[in-house]
């Protein structure tokens, strides 16, 4: 007998999905080459396709910091002092063992995050693509000679910071854990990383799988705690020399300050309120079905959304039919069968928070054309599921096109000319991603050009790759995570001077005879 939706969530298999990475069972950070468990308050794991605890855990805390720490300390002596060339072979290793254990981690990823594992197995293949794309770039860092105007070689050297501390959310566990490690570890550091508190386990994983590809212990740390606890003991702690946090503005901008205490600089990718503009001359079939997968992917928990859809007011009408026609054929449930595209949203908290954004959303006078309600019985009957919700009649004053919701919420704002949606995606205090929709090329570019924004699609959305730099302007934050300038935010440049002239003029003091 084929296993609905419902009799497949009774059956979620928990201890199977991490019996790879945990051999004991036991949940805790990733120190020195081996699973260290913490000794703070107990922090349970909540799966967010039934909204029931399944594992608990014990807060890293202080001490295990401290250990995590002192680890890295060591263990990136011994990574710098490795040819770059074994550097990059190890970064390679660590990938062919993500690639050797992609149905394992992505069935982690899948239970404890609540992704569809159609999602999850596209991401963990990416995370195995960022250790391979910086494995080419190891061997590839080098300076400068310099020809300046005197007797001196002047010559500059690219060095890591030391040890990195980096801060990731919980709606792409693994991919944001690799997004930030592999750029981290080609540059010659030590990372030590602690995950949301909601979904530590695959981070975890990705240490110990890079511990079987060869990597020395201690060069990669992973802190299974609290954020106000195990996070800020981290942050704050003397060994580290770079703080990178993926998350929330509110919460960014409290590690820039404690960061700043220190002298110690950040890299901010923080949240995005992104403007997808559609022009009259768009292929509009295109166009509707790139403005679902902008917002309703990964149930609208990604910081480049399309949350603002602009469209002309020409074709309004029309293409909210499409919209909303499509939004309500997405297949919504279960994140383990495979037909479906839309999972729940990752916790309780933020599930209150999209449910409460959309009622402020219609008290301000927008009015709800699709979702805005959860799915009917089956295997949405618990969890934190809701149906994709398209807002008509939205300005751009009102908080649901001003705030960031975080959830399978898009807001339909209409436009009447290309000066006027310009300024409708820039009236915002964020700038991370938009998108342009249209035939005319001369348009798109001017679009391009004049969006502020730190990633731009045309005739597209979502589209991302390691290889190309991805960050923010404004309340979006500030670095880049990808790319060749990613890599660059890992490194700081040494400049050498060596005396040539066979006797160098003195400039000042005196020489004895």
């Amino acid at each position: 007998m084929k296993m609905s939706s419902a009799d497949k969530l009774m059956t979620r298999d928990y201890a199977k999905a991490m019996a790879p990475f945990f051999a004991d069972g036991v949940v805790g950070s990733w120190v020195d080459g081996a699973i260290m468990p913490g000794n703070g308050d107990d922090v349970e794991l909540i799966d967010p396709a039934t909204g029931k605890a399944f594992l608990t855990f014990k807060d890293a805390g202080g001490d295990v910091v401290d250990a995590a720490m002192k680890a890295a300390v060591a263990g990136q002596r011994v990574w710098w002092a490795m040819t770059a060339a074994e550097r990059g072979r190890i970064l390679w290793k660590i990938g062919a063992q993500v690639r050797d254990h992609l149905e394992q981690l992505a069935l982690l990823e899948c239970v404890s995050a609540g992704k569809p594992i159609r999602d999850t197995r596209v991401e963990v293949l990416k995370v195995a693509e960022m250790f391979e794309y910086y494995a080419g770039w190891a061997d590839k860092l080098h300076g400068d000679v310099i020809p300046v105007p005197t007797s001196h070689l002047n010559y500059t050297r690219p060095e890591p910071h030391g040890v990195v501390t980096q801060i990731t959310p919980w709606n792409a566990p693994i991919f944001t854990a690799g997004w930030q490690l592999a750029p981290a570890l080609c540059a010659g550091n030590a990372a030590v990383l602690k995950p949301s508190e909601m979904t530590p386990l695959t981070s975890v994983a990705l240490g110990v799988l890079s511990q079987k590809a060869g990597l020395p212990d201690g060069v990669i740390s992973v802190l299974a705690g609290l954020g106000h606890t195990t996070g800020v003991a981290a942050t704050t702690h003397d060994a580290t020399r770079k703080v990178v946090f993926v998350g929330s503005p509110k919460t960014g901008s409290i590690i820039a300050a404690q960061a700043a205490q220190n002298i110690v600089p950040c890299v901010l990718e923080l949240g995005g309120k992104s403007a997808n503009i559609v022009f009259e001359d768009a292929d509009l079939k295109r166009a509707v079905t790139g403005a679902q997968a902008a917002i309703f992917s990964g149930a609208g928990q990604s910081c480049v959304a399309g949350s603002r859809l602009l469209v002309q007011r020409s074709v309004l009408d029309q293409f909210q039919e499409m919209l909303v026609t499509g939004a309500n054929h997405i297949p919504v449930g279960d994140p383990l069968d495979t037909a479906t595209q839309i999972g729940p949203i990752n916790n309780d908290a933020q599930y209150q928070t999209v449910n409460r954004l959309i009622a402020a959303g219609r008290a301000e006078g927008a009015d709800i054309l699709a979702g805005g309600v959860r799915p009917d019985g089956g295997a949405c009957a618990d969890g934190y599921f809701l149906r994709p919700t398209v807002l008509g009649n939205v300005r751009n004053d009102m908080s649901i096109a001003r705030d960031e919701i975080f959830g399978p919420v898009v807001s339909v704002i209409p436009f009447e000319g290309e000066a006027e949606a310009i300024a409708i995606a820039n009236d915002s205090k964020f700038g991370l991603a938009g998108a342009v929709w249209t035939g005319a090329v001369d348009r798109a570019h001017r679009v391009a050009a004049n969006v502020r924004a730190g990633t731009f699609w045309i005739n597209s959305y979502k589209t991302i790759n390691v290889m190309s730099p991805f960050g923010g302007f404004g309340q979006s934050g500030y670095g880049r995570s990808s790319g060749k300038e990613g890599l660059m935010e890992y490194m700081q440049p040494k400049s050498v001077w060596t005396e040539t002239a066979a006797n160098p003029p003195v400039a000042f003091g005196y020489a004895p005879e």
